[in-house]
């Protein structure tokens, strides 16, 4: 749902009419993982018809799990859940092995929609693992996304998620350990990681930051010059979007009030008291959608005038499984 470049909205004459500037970044919501796993699990409905049975959350937004739940997915935590024979999709997080290998001796027809660039990690990982080392994951503990890396890989993995962690970190053989990274975490602080782990044990290898997806990355580079320009940012996303938290602790570092919002229900009208101008970003598994709806919501408070940000594009698209590619 695209936005005008600038439009000055008008609100109601009996507020104030000191118009506030919202400035969009760019990018921002959805990148290409989670609209492939989102049109995997709309084409699998298509196809089969519901119910369609989707092992966690598709992807980290409650008003996309609701969408898709009204619509015929059912949502569990276990692959015990799912009745015999029924079509079965793995999340855009990806998911441990023993998960995929508890659906294969059940015979269950799966649907795979980790996002390639978990995939990945999840490679890299195994052929580190491969040539004999230890294996260092930067990432949050509980994570859906961590959960299902350490699953993949064969051999021990540790979990640091703090260069704090890395000074405590204990190790068999410090000569042969590989770090990778959970793909939505912040540049600045993975980098800041990677470098104690590096001071520590020089001779660890690993892959920089690049394993931090590129639409991460780009949303993140948006909230430092939406910074630059607004008293406030809004980010649209759910609170259990890791990347959503990344795009709200930076704005929060660089000095500007920052707030994690699901939709606009939760816009507070004190938040905006001799504001000038107002940031909106959304997390890389938030629909557009709700950023209308939040600019919808900020009319309410006075007139607006609208502003998009010049950002990295992006044109990425990820090829769909053989399963619904035809749906």
């Amino acid at each position: 749902m695209d936005l005008p470049h600038t439009m000055t909205e008008c609100a109601d004459p009996a507020v104030d009419q000191t118009v506030m500037k919202v400035v969009l970044a760019q990018p921002r919501g959805f990148c290409a993982g989670v609209e492939r796993a989102i049109e995997i699990v709309e084409r699998a409905l298509a196809k089969f018809g519901p119910p369609i049975y989707v092992r966690h959350e598709i992807v980290h937004n409650r008003h996309v799990v609701e969408d898709l739940r009204s619509r015929g997915a059912v949502f569990v935590d276990e692959i015990s859940e799912v009745p015999d024979g029924a079509i079965t999709v793995f999340s855009a997080h990806g998911v441990a092995r023993k998960v995929q290998q508890s659906a294969a001796n059940r015979a269950l027809p799966v649907i795979d929609a980790t996002c390639p660039l978990v995939a990945k990690v999840h490679s890299e990982g195994r052929r580190y693992a491969g040539q004999g080392r230890e294996i260092v994951l930067i990432g949050h503990a509980g994570h859906a996304e961590v959960e299902g890396t350490i699953g993949q890989i064969d051999g021990r993995v540790y979990l640091v998620q703090t260069v704090e962690d890395v000074a405590s970190l204990q190790v068999s053989d410090p000569d042969k350990l590989a770090y990778i990274t959970q793909t939505t975490l912040s540049v600045d602080d993975t980098r800041g990681i990677i470098a104690a782990l590096v001071e520590r044990f020089p001779g660890i290898v690993g892959p920089d930051v690049r394993d931090i997806c590129y639409a991460t990355q780009n949303r993140q580079e948006a909230v430092r010059h939406l910074a630059e320009q607004v008293d406030v940012i809004l980010v649209v996303g759910s609170r259990n979007s890791s990347n959503s938290n990344r795009l709200c602790e930076i704005g929060a570092e660089l000095g500007r009030p920052s707030y994690l919002i699901d939709d606009a229900s939760h816009l507070d009208p004190s938040w905006f008291k001799g504001i000038r101008a107002v940031g909106v970003t959304a997390g890389a598994s938030a629909p557009e959608v709700l950023v209308k709806g939040v600019i919808d919501g900020l009319r309410k408070f006075g007139a607006i005038e609208i502003d998009t940000l010049a950002g990295t594009p992006e044109d990425v698209r990820f090829k769909l499984p053989t399963e619904v590619s035809d749906a």
